[in-house]
């Protein structure tokens, strides 16, 4: 009788540890917000003085479904979009504004010069080199997650972002004045 209690008990902790093990971490994480999903690293930002610039990184989502970043938030700037580098008509590259940047399950996204990358517009101040800026992604769910990225000097892939861009309501050509 002790021995078929004992095996009985056995099987019925064996049974619910199984049942709890049948969750899948990726899913479970899904179901929490955006802001708690995806980690930012390796973060930069291009030292400027005044005008304009662009903030770099690795964006990497640990859920497991889709995520999008909408916006983005600085101190150091009145103004910011996410954009992309493409290939205009002339076979020019161009920056454009995108209504938001969507990571895949598991995804990673790479905004580097000469591709996607957040435009910081209008800047509050300078930033040199060496500073730290602090950034706020929003996402569609409406959650945030803030990271820090320092400034560095930056010279290549021909980043320019001086130009007039006084109306900034028409994002289709901005191989004006930062070439991407």
């Amino acid at each position: 009788m002790r021995t078929t209690r004992l095996l009985a008990l056995t099987a019925a902790g064996l049974l619910a540890l199984s049942a709890c093990g049948e969750s899948d971490p990726a899913t479970a994480e899904a179901d929490g917000p955006a802001g708690e999903t995806v980690t930012v690293t390796d973060a930069w930002v291009k030292a400027e003085d005044e005008g304009m610039t662009s903030a770099f990184g690795l964006l990497t989502n640990t859920a497991g479904e889709e995520v999008t970043v909408v916006a983005v938030e600085s101190p150091a700037s009145t103004s910011l979009e996410l954009h992309e580098t493409v290939e205009d008509d002339s076979g020019q590259m161009v920056m454009q504004e995108v209504p938001g940047f969507t990571l895949a399950a598991g995804g990673v996204l790479e905004l580097e010069p000469g591709g996607d990358h957040i435009m910081l517009m209008d800047l509050t101040g300078p930033i040199r080199a060496g500073e730290e800026v602090t950034f706020t992604l929003v996402f569609d769910d409406e959650s945030r997650v803030d990271f820090i990225a320092p400034a560095k000097d930056f010279e290549g892939a021909n980043e320019n972002y001086h130009g007039d861009h006084g109306d900034h309501g028409d994002h289709g050509d901005h191989g004006e004045g930062h070439d991407g």
